[in-house]
């Protein structure tokens, strides 16, 4: 198997590294020429989400891209996600999804997060009365199952979910999912999360893998740390390509989004970088740094599910 891709317990091969499409403008235009810049550099991962607009956009590029003849639809693995107020009915969600994106199926298809909104909640940051108390997720998971049977999807999987979040999954499941994506980078490592998912041959896949750097939930804290910066000096690398690098080492797939062609190219070299065991046990001693998106999301609402750290900590 090739070392660029990992194999998933459904038998499909997952490209380590992804771009992104999440757009807080929601440009169609920009996104449609972002992923032909990634296409023709070598990007054969992509992921979005109903929630993040570019559902459209992405299926409009590649579209476009299979039409010239240079590539086809079985050379991508393509990720969407079951957004949170379309529980009640995945089936006919993924169905809009690959309607919107003018495809036959996904590669992946994730519960985007392991809360329950009511039917029509559209808001990426909800309000209190917006929520569902109950999760209800062996019946949502029935729904994901269902996609999975009628060939929607080749994959199904959960993004956000803690360790004990897999487990009350895994106990009503009759398919597990193949994979969990979740925030993870050098200073949030997902130590515990990681080794649950291993352990239950789930698949991690890591978003935000530079800290997010430029969004209002991220910092600069991972491309600007000093140990990460003379490892990068090292291997006459970019502190970038080493903090894809590590969450690759750690046999994640990494998804990192920037619609700069140089950029797009400087993270598609972090497959040539090599980290020693050295670098990789620096790396694992830095002190954490607890900030995710949902801690953002958790600070604009007052909703039931009241820290999302929580999930991570498996106290709900």
């Amino acid at each position: 198997m090739r070392s660029d891709v990992a194999r998933l317990r459904s038998g499909k091969t997952i490209p380590l590294l992804g771009m992104g499409t999440y757009c807080p403008q929601k440009d169609q235009e920009s996104t449609i020429s972002a992923v032909h810049q990634a296409i023709k550099i070598g990007y054969r991962h992509f992921d979005t989400a109903k929630i993040y607009g570019s559902e459209e956009a992405l299926g409009t590029a590649l579209g476009q891209a299979i039409s010239y003849g240079t590539v086809q639809r079985e050379d991508f693995y393509i990720t969407s996600k079951l957004w949170s107020s379309d529980h009640h009915d995945p089936v006919t969600a993924l169905r809009q999804t690959l309607k919107t994106m003018g495809l036959e199926y996904l590669d992946g298809y994730l519960v985007h997060w392991p809360i329950k909104l009511k039917p029509g909640v559209s808001d990426p940051v909800p309000k209190e009365d917006e929520f569902e108390k109950d999760l209800g997720i062996e019946e949502t998971w029935q729904g994901m199952e269902r996609c999975l049977e009628m060939g929607l999807c080749r994959s199904i999987g959960v993004s956000n979910f803690s360790s004990k979040k897999i487990f009350d999954l895994l106990d009503c499941a009759s398919v597990s999912p193949s994979v969990n994506q979740v925030e993870m980078h050098p200073l949030w490592r997902q130590s515990k999360l990681r080794k649950v998912c291993e352990e239950n041959n789930i698949h991690v896949s890591g978003y935000s893998p530079l800290g997010g750097p430029g969004n209002c939930w991220g910092s600069t804290a991972v491309i600007e740390h000093p140990v990460i910066k003379s490892i990068a000096l090292k291997h006459n690398a970019t502190p970038a390509q080493v903090a894809l690098r590590w969450g690759m080492s750690k046999g994640a797939s990494v998804i990192v989004k920037s619609f700069n062609g140089e950029r797009m190219s400087e993270n598609k070299r972090a497959l040539e970088v090599k980290l020693d065991d050295q670098d990789l046990s620096f790396i694992d001693q830095l002190e954490e740094w607890k900030i995710m998106r949902g801690d953002f999301l958790v600070n604009q609402t007052t909703s039931p599910y009241k820290s999302i750290q929580q999930l991570w900590d498996g106290e709900i």
